[in-house]
């Protein structure tokens, strides 16, 4: 099968990550979507994130009904913090009869120079890119980036203006998140009392 791997600290996972998968499988190729959620992301402070659990749950709980979705807790078990390059490499060797693919924002493509093994991954992966807000002033280190490898931009993928940052930050001040997140995460998170 054709992979499209979603890393995200998906913390918490919202509608705007749902939409974004549901559109890169219309104007792909890819058979399923794994969303990959990260313990530590190597660029991110640790100490504002949720149990490592408690997300890869939020996130099984928004994706269980769409059977071309799937939570991975893959990195759970590498060294951290977790580099892509090393987590795109275990799961090749241990999924050969796969062919994985990396889905990233147009922002993350802008620094991926800076990333552990970029090259190895521009040279090994389909890399497919999804718009996101960039700065005018941007756009020449995007199109740096976008040299050699197998860079494919996805201009027709819908693109909502959402953050889980913004969600935390209305769940700190007692305000709806309704319709920004799917109702069973909605309900785990008023449950749980997370973000408070």
């Amino acid at each position: 099968m054709k992979i499209g791997l979603f890393f995200g600290s998906f913390n918490p996972i919202h509608t705007g990550h749902l939409i974004l998968a549901e559109g890169i499988m219309n104007e792909t190729d890819l058979d399923q979507v794994w969303f990959v959620v990260t313990p530590h992301n190597p660029t991110k402070k640790k100490g504002n994130l949720l149990a490592d659990h408690h997300r890869l749950n939020m996130v099984r709980d928004a994706i269980h009904e769409n059977l071309k979705f799937r939570a991975s807790d893959i990195e759970f078990h590498l060294t951290q913090p977790n580099y892509t390059a090393i987590t795109l490499t275990h799961l090749r060797e241990k999924n050969p009869e796969h062919t994985f693919s990396l889905i990233v924002g147009e922002d993350n493509l802008r620094g991926m120079n800076s990333w552990y093994n970029a090259e190895f991954i521009r040279s090994n992966f389909r890399i497919l890119v999804y718009p996101r807000s960039v700065q005018a002033d941007e756009s020449v280190s995007i199109a740096e980036n976008s040299t050699g490898g197998n860079i494919e931009y996805l201009s027709n993928v819908p693109a909502l203006e959402l953050s889980s940052s913004q969600i935390r930050a209305l769940i700190k001040q007692q305000k709806s998140i309704k319709y920004m997140v799917p109702e069973s995460v909605e309900r785990m998170i008023m449950e749980m009392g997370f973000y408070r």
